[in-house]
C-alpha cells in the first residue's frame, strides 16, 4: 500500500489533497497546527490514518514528524507540504511579514531539510512536493514578504533537486505553484483575477505530483501571465500597478 503525508491538511488545499489520497487507498499521515480539525479524515479510514500536530515555526517539528513517520508504520513515498501563511500588506506592518517569513521561509526550511535527510538516509525512493505559487515568479509591491518567500522556497527546491542528482539519491522534487485559490487564505473582501476553486487545483495538484514534473504551474492562464512577467524589464515591473480589487 502506498503511502503519504501531507503537512497543513488542517483546511484548504491540503485537506482536500489529503482526501484525495485516501480515496485513492493510499496510507495517509496528516498533520497540523490545530490537530482537532483532522479528526474527521482519520475517522474515514482509522486503520489507513494517522494524525499528529506539526507546527511548522516551532523548534519540535522535525521530532515531530519523525514520530509520525513512525506511528505510519511504512516508508511514505510522497511527502506533501502545503503549510504556509501570506497576506497582502502594502503596509508593510512588521508583525505579518514576520510571521511570513517565519513559516513560509524558516519552517519551511526545518521540515524540508528533514525529509530530505531521511530520504537519503533510507535509500528509498520518496518524492518531495511543495506548495509554492506563481507570487514567487516577481517581488509583488503589495505582498512583499510573501512573494519573496515563495522565491526562496522555488530556489530551495530548485536546489535540493540539483543535490538529489549530484548525490545520485532517488529523490524527486516538485514545485506546485498555484495562483489565486478559494481558500480561506484569501481575504473575502477583495476581488482576485483567475481565481480557482480549491477542489480544481488540489485534483491539479494529484496530477502533477503524479507525473513527478520538477515546477508545474497548476492553471495554463497563470503560467501565460508569469512567462510574461518574466520577461518584463525591471524598470516595467516597477511601474505596473499590481493591486486587488474590493468587492462591491
Amino acid at each position: 500500500m502506498p503511502a503519504v503525508i501531507v503537512i497543513g491538511a488542517s483546511s484548504g488545499l491540503g485537506r482536500l489533497i489529503a482526501l484525495n489520497y485516501l480515496q485513492r487507498g493510499y496510507r495517509l499521515g496528516v498533520a497540523a497546527r490545530r490537530v482537532e480539525r483532522l479528526d474527521d479524515i482519520v475517522a474515514q479510514a482509522p486503520d489507513r490514518v494517522v494524525a499528529c500536530r506539526i507546527d511548522v515555526t516551532s523548534a519540535d517539528a522535525a521530532a515531530s514528524l519523525a514520530g509520525l513517520i513512525d506511528r505510519l508504520g511504512v516508508h511514505p513515498d510522497i511527502f506533501i507540504n502545503c503549510a504556509g501563511i501570506g497576506y497582502a500588506n502594502p503596509e508593510l506592518r512588521p508583525e505579518a511579514d514576520v510571521a511570513t517569513v517565519e513559516t513560509n521561509c524558516v519552517g519551511f526550511t526545518r521540515i524540508t531539510d528533514f525529509i530530505f535527510n531521511y530520504y537519503a538516509q533510507s535509500g528509498l525512493p520518496g518524492q518531495i512536493a511543495h506548495i509554492s505559487s506563481v507570487a514567487g515568479t516577481r517581488g509583488i509591491g503589495i505582498a512583499a514578504s510573501y512573494s519573496a518567500s515563495k522565491r526562496f522556497q522555488s530556489e530551495y527546491l530548485t536546489a535540493l533537486s540539483q543535490l538529489a542528482r549530484q548525490r545520485h539519491l532517488p529523490i524527486a522534487v516538485t514545485d506546485l505553484r498555484p495562483g489565486f485559490i478559494d481558500t480561506p487564505l484569501l481575504d473575502s473582501s477583495n476581488r482576485y483575477p483567475m481565481l480557482m476553486s480549491a477542489e480544481r487545483a488540489s485534483r491539479l495538484i494529484v496530477r502533477a505530483i503524479d507525473r513527478k514534473r520538477h515546477i508545474r504551474v497548476i492553471d495554463r492562464r497563470w503560467a501565460v501571465v508569469t512567462a510574461l512577467w518574466r520577461r518584463l524589464p525591471q524598470w516595467l515591473w516597477r511601474r505596473l500597478p499590481l493591486h486587488l480589487s474590493p468587492k462591491q
